[in-house]
This record gives structure tokens, sequence and C-alpha cells, in this order.
């Protein structure tokens, strides 16, 4: 496959985050792109406003024929998260052709390219993102295939005309092994998709993989504590290569200061808010020093960071109601987030809405979450969003209440959360999971700014 021979590229599961991504990206160059999936939501409907075609019916006649070319000219995709009997998938593979899953294509658009790829089962959407608004920022410049849309820039995917790009290296499905960075960063490889890997010694043997194929002049800056060998190691707290010191809460906002065996840049101020987005941050700054991007550049950049939608996203900033979303799904993600509201609003009464994600995950990482989310005031928890699994007998989200050690605590839908906040009114409101809770969102900011 040679990429830049590409002229049509059809995407099965062109609603995903990275998929999307490669949508943009390939009619970025002129491509006619089109795609499937069984959802309209806002991201597909966006990629219609920019020229894709999207079907939500699989019917393989409906999709235009300029797809269905076996030649060299065309692309077909797909992501691992469709099932292997639908129709479109099994129609392409009958016709002959060449399937390529989203992680494959990443590996094909990298290869002449300087990469930065950022791993870890948590930190990586964040810290990419930072990296690539510094790039860009700064005037140095990238392309950029993210795993979460940028505020700022209020995409996935950046373009530019130079030869550094910076990817989300996923780790789910073994999926960054595709690629062969320049720079390779990992920001965490906590016990996580087990439902792939068993075991979290063999996630590890997957990451070890991963920071080998690094070349032989890279550099590998791996958060400190984890059993990787690093170029450089990180952190928020030292000892470390590269860590943050001094970290502190300002007029609301982050500041730190990043210390190197050479020298510290002092209060630097964090766009985004948290101790683990500071650990992002320093992991951000490691990098564009090894691009020798100016201190001032690399400070600048950081202060004008928006963050990622769903990443700590203020939906409403008052001094009556803060109401914030977060992606969070995993223990340590959603430990991180908690205490970072906490910390920036120690007196408030903390109302979170949870969702959790897999019956797996919840099944295996049960006590962490009861444990994080019993530092709230008022838990409204609701049912295990299944995505790609079937349910687990044993394993619902009653299950997890019951281990949550707070007293105000209770199993609520959709219906039921919008009249408790309707009632209610809390002055600290959180929605947190990575299913579809985020449908929640525009009708609880309607609710809290109805007088």
């Amino acid at each position: 496959m040679n990429i830049n021979n590409i002229r049509q590229v059809y995407l099965i599961g062109i609603g995903g985050i990275g998929m999307s991504a490669l949508a943009r990206y390939f009619r970025h160059l002129g491509c006619l792109v089109g795609g499937y999936d069984k959802t309209e939501t806002e991201l597909t409907r966006r990629l219609v406003a920019e020229g894709i075609s999207v079907n939500y019916t699989d019917d393989f006649t409906i999709i235009h024929d300029a797809f269905k070319s076996t030649d060299e000219h065309t692309l077909i995709i797909y992501t691992p998260a469709v099932p292997s009997e639908l129709a479109i998938l099994n129609e392409f593979q009958q016709l002959g052709h060449a399937l390529f899953k989203r992680s494959q294509v990443l590996g094909l658009i990298s290869q002449n390219k300087f990469t930065i790829a950022v791993a870890g089962t948590h930190g990586k959407t964040t810290t990419s993102t930072l990296i690539a608004h510094i790039l860009t920022d700064s005037g140095y410049g990238c392309s950029a295939f993210l795993g979460g849309i940028s505020t700022n820039y209020n995409s996935n995917v950046l373009f530019s005309d130079n030869h550094v790009m910076v990817v989300e290296a996923d780790e789910y499905d073994r999926s960054f092994l595709t690629l062969y960075p320049d720079i390779a960063v990992v920001t965490s490889a906590d016990a996580d998709h087990l439902d792939i890997y068993g075991d979290k010694d063999h996630l590890h043997e997957s990451f070890l993989l991963f920071l080998n194929q690094v070349h032989e002049e890279g550099k590998r800056i791996v958060k400190t504590g984890l059993p990787f060998d690093a170029d450089i190691g990180y952190s928020a707290t030292g000892p470390a290569d590269a860590y943050a010191d001094n970290i502190h809460v300002k007029h609301g906002a982050f500041y730190f200061d990043y210390v190197w065996d050479e020298g510290s840049i002092a209060d630097v101020h964090l766009g985004i808010p948290g101790k683990h987005n500071v650990e992002n941050a320093v992991a951000a700054i490691t990098v564009a020093r090894q691009l020798e991007i100016p201190t001032a550049k690399i400070v600048k950049a950081l202060s004008s960071f928006a963050g990622v939608r769903r990443r700590f996203e203020y939906i409403i900033k008052t001094d009556e109601t803060i109401f914030i979303d977060d992606y969070a799904h995993h223990p340590e993600e959603l430990k991180a987030f908690l205490s970072a509201v906490r910390q920036l609003y120690p007196t408030k009464k903390l109302t979170a809405i949870f969702q959790p994600h897999l019956f797996s995950r919840t099944r295996d990482f049960a006590d962490g979450f009861a444990e994080a989310l019993s530092s709230v005031d008022t838990l409204l928890l609701m049912e295990i969003y299944p995505a790609r699994e079937m349910p687990i007998k044993g394993v619902d989200s009653r299950m997890l209440l019951d281990k949550v050690t707070i007293g105000d605590k209770h199993i609520a839908g959709a219906d039921n959360i919008k009249e408790y906040v309707r009632q209610t009114r809390p002055e600290l409101l959180v929605t947190v999971g990575a299913g579809d809770i985020d449908l929640l969102v525009k009708p609880l900011k309607a609710i809290l700014e109805h007088v």
C-alpha cells in the first residue's frame, strides 16, 4: 500500500474519534472520503458538514461505486470495534479489498515522518494534545492525530507542511505496535484492557515492544516508577530527570516549576487544572526541549492551552454553579480527576454522576472505582455502558454501589438524574465516564442555566 497513491477512502466505523481523524486527514489531502457508522452523532454531523459522506445503514448497495474499486487508489479502513458480521465489512472483503485497521494506516502515514508517539493507559490524549499545541503555537509545526477534540483547534487532527507528526499511540489491541517513533512517551501502564491482555504482565510486554521500536537515535521519555528503561524519566514530583516542583493553585489556576538537571523554568502557568495534568505538561515540555523550542514559546503555549473536550471540560463556571465533564473511565483517572476538583473547590459540596464503562473493567477494578467514588458527597451511579461486551453475571452497578462507603448514593437513569439536578441544583456537579453519559451534558446545562 502506497499511501501517496490513494484517491478514495472508505472508513467502517467513521464516527470513532481515531477514525474520524483519519477521515479528515485524507479529506485534507483531496481524497474522496466516505464511511459508515451505526449511529449519527455530533461528530459525524460535523464530518458531513466538512464534505465527507456518512451512511448509517448496513447496506452495501448505497455506497458510492468509487469506493468499491479494488485498484491501488482505494483504501478501506475499519475499526476492530465493528462486529465481524457487519454486511458492509464482508461485502468489501468478498470484492477482494485488503482491509486495513486504523492503526496500520497510522503506521503507513508515519513511515516517512519524524514521529512523536504518546502511549499510556491514561494521560495520552491530553499529553499528545499538549505536545501538538506547543509545536503549533510556537510555529514549529506538526501534523497530529489525537484521541480527543482539541479545544484550541476544535479538531482531532492538525496539519502541517513539515515532516513532524504527533500521534496518540493506543495500546488497545496492541495497535501502537505499527509505529516506529523518533520520540516515544509513556505516561502510564496501569492494568487495563484485561479482556485483551489477560493480565498486567502481558500489558507491560506490549509496552516494552513499543519502546523497543523507537529509532536507534530516538528518545524514550517515560514516567518514573514504570518498569521500562528510559532515556529521560519524568514525574510530577521528582526525583526524575525532569520533574515539577512548587505545584500550587493561584487565582483558580495551576502553576509549577519545571526542573531538570541543568536548570529550571519558574512559575509555569498551565491552562488546565490538576496535578495529573501538571505531570502531562512535564512530559510535553520535555519533548519540546528535545526539539529545541525556545523556553518562552513553550511557556506561552502551556498558558494558552485550553484542553481537550471531555477532559476536565468546564460546562458552567459561575460563582453559583460549577459543572465539569470528564472522560475518566479507569480508577486512576477517576481518582486524579476528583482530586483535582477537590483541590480547586475544597469548600463546595461535590455531586458526581458516574457511568461505568465495560462489564469486564467494572469487575476487574470495582474496589478502585469504589474507593474513588467514596470521595464525593453525593453519587448518582448510572448502569454500566456495555460498549463491545455482553453482560457478565453478577456484574452490575448495584454491585459497585454496594462497595461505595458514602451514605448519599443512588442508582439513577437519565430521567432521574435530570429531575434530581432540577430539584437540588448542585453547586458543584461533575459528569464522568466514557459511554454515552455525554448525552446528558446539554440537558443538564440547560437545567442549571434555567432560572
